[in-house]
């Protein structure tokens, strides 16, 4: 069937309720009998000799247009920027990947090193319980419980969550008459107990809905299941405005450490504030990531993130925000490049031809770079063996620029414009031929957007910035959010200078 009509056909299933009911709606019962009818006749080159040029021409836009839009239907995260999690079900499967050596058999692999607990220390133990043996099993002897040992004690060690429940501390605030004036007077609570919640109770509300994706009411429900921590849905937004109080310098540092990153991948994703349009940005650099919300996508808002200081290579797509950063020192992202072929080669006819020599040619550029990083060749070796997938790139450039689709014809023009920026990561050590760490960094984000639908007040916006900041650049340094975040807020509130999230040189 065509493909216009196989997205039909979905589309009338689901307005009808599944297709066991497609004769219920007229339209569903239409295209039902549009696919019982046998395949409409090819025209032949004298009906179409003496078709008039009008008419002609209205043909060939509407076969056009209906291919642009089968395209657009057609559209999943193989061949286009969209998300995995935007996949519908029937969206195809990624390619299987090409076996290097023997082919492997599910579970861990000869010479993998298995993953277990490690033994804590005796003195961190909290109780002891010792397994003496009663019995021979092959004399059926009765052993004494006094026998010394033979061999080195075997210890297996058993983890386990005590019941746990909230410590309150109650305050008493007293109230006195002054002998002097007869006035009352009442003591003050401290300031860092105001709250109602200590940082750890703070802590874990802001964690829970910031790195977990609960929702404020989830979160509620979370404290008070696990914890015994009554804690309502706007008390929970108040723990995460006063967390986020907490990382502004921690925040602000992280932006001021930018600019003197030697590699920095750049990207962003949509955002609502308060139902208007916005975009979250990331930057992320093998020190530290920042996140960032703006109601703009042009080249302005990285500008102003990574500082006019920034000498270093920039990784990102092709959008053309980037443009304002010279093409020698900026890396494109193949993996981009890759799904815009595809959906090119889709298409059939001379563009798809072209597209699956390019896409073959790319599909080389990343075995030579898998093999490098796999460490079986080095950079020299490397640099040599791509120069004749360079050469044969750029003469399918060449051909390109000819291809009958206008949108081929352009992405030909854009990468030979751009031809430069491909090759970067060949002769600069540290920069990736993809910007997957910036793409995956965002996944979280819009999973969380999914579920949120963005926030709901410029307080909201920089909550979110900042624990996801704090998040990423804790994971990339292997520490602990949840330790951060809770010496953040005990110093913020006892008026010390936050932690230090970027590392002194």
């Amino acid at each position: 069937m065509p493909p216009l009509l196989n997205t039909m056909k979905r589309l009338t299933c689901n307005r009808s309720g599944g297709a066991q009911r497609l004769d219920i709606c007229p339209f569903c019962r239409m295209i039902r009998t549009m696919y019982d009818k046998p395949p409409l006749p090819e025209i032949t080159q004298e009906d179409w000799d003496a078709t008039p040029p009008a008419i002609r021409a209205v043909v060939v836009a509407l076969l056009a247009r209906i291919a642009d839009l089968e395209a657009r239907l057609n559209q999943h995260s193989g061949n286009s920027s969209k998300p995995p999690s935007s996949d519908p079900p029937d969206a195809p499967s990624k390619p299987p990947r090409t076996p290097r050596g023997k082919p492997r058999t599910r579970g861990g692999q000869p010479g993998h090193e298995g993953q277990s607990r490690d033994l804590v220390p005796p003195e961190q133990v909290n109780e002891i319980v010792a397994h003496h043996p009663t019995e021979c099993p092959h004399c059926q002897a009765a052993l004494p419980a006094d026998l010394p040992d033979a061999a080195p004690i075997y210890r297996h060690q058993v983890y386990e969550i005590p019941p746990i429940e909230p410590h309150i501390t109650e305050h008493q605030v007293h109230t006195v008459c002054c002998p002097q004036c007869a006035k009352t007077v009442r003591a003050d609570l401290p300031d860092e107990d105001c709250a109602g919640y200590g940082p750890h109770a703070t802590t874990l509300a802001s964690i829970l809905h910031g790195r977990y994706r609960m929702s404020t009411r989830e979160t509620s429900e979370a404290l008070d299941d696990l914890f015994g921590v009554p804690m309502s849905p706007a008390s929970v937004v108040t723990s995460c405005e006063r967390v986020s109080e907490a990382l502004e310098p921690v925040y602000e540092e992280v932006a001021q450490a930018l600019p003197q990153q030697p590699v920095a991948n750049v990207d962003e994703t949509g955002w609502k504030q308060e139902n208007t349009r916005h975009w979250l940005w990331v930057v992320v650099t093998p020190l530290v990531t920042l996140f960032h919300i703006n109601r703009s996508r042009g080249g302005k808002v990285w500008q102003a993130l990574l500082g006019a200081a920034f000498n270093g290579i920039l990784g990102s797509d092709r959008l053309s925000a980037y443009n304002r950063y010279p093409s020698e020192w900026r890396q494109l992202c193949w993996a981009h490049l890759q799904r815009n072929l595809r959906a090119i080669e889709e298409r059939r006819g001379e563009e798809g031809a072209w597209a699956s020599e390019v896409l073959a040619w790319v599909q080389v550029m990343f075995h030579i770079w898998h093999t490098y990083r796999e460490g079986t060749i080095d950079r020299e070796t490397m640099a040599l063996a791509l120069e004749p997938v360079k050469d044969a790139i750029w003469a399918c450039l060449l051909r390109g620029k000819d291809v009958p689709w206008p949108k081929a014809r352009a992405l030909s023009e854009d990468l030979m414009r751009l031809w430069d920026g491909l090759w970067v990561f060949v002769t600069v050590e540290g920069v990736e031929p993809t910007n997957n760490a910036a793409e995956q960094a965002l996944r979280p984000a819009v999973l969380w957007r999914k579920g949120s639908f963005g926030t709901q007040s410029e307080a909201g916006s920089r909550f979110v910035e900042r624990i996801l900041t704090v998040r990423e650049t804790c994971r990339r340094q292997g520490r602990s959010l949840r330790a951060f975040v809770m010496e953040a807020v005990a110093a913020h509130r006892a008026g010390r200078p936050a932690p230090k999230l970027v590392p002194t040189p």
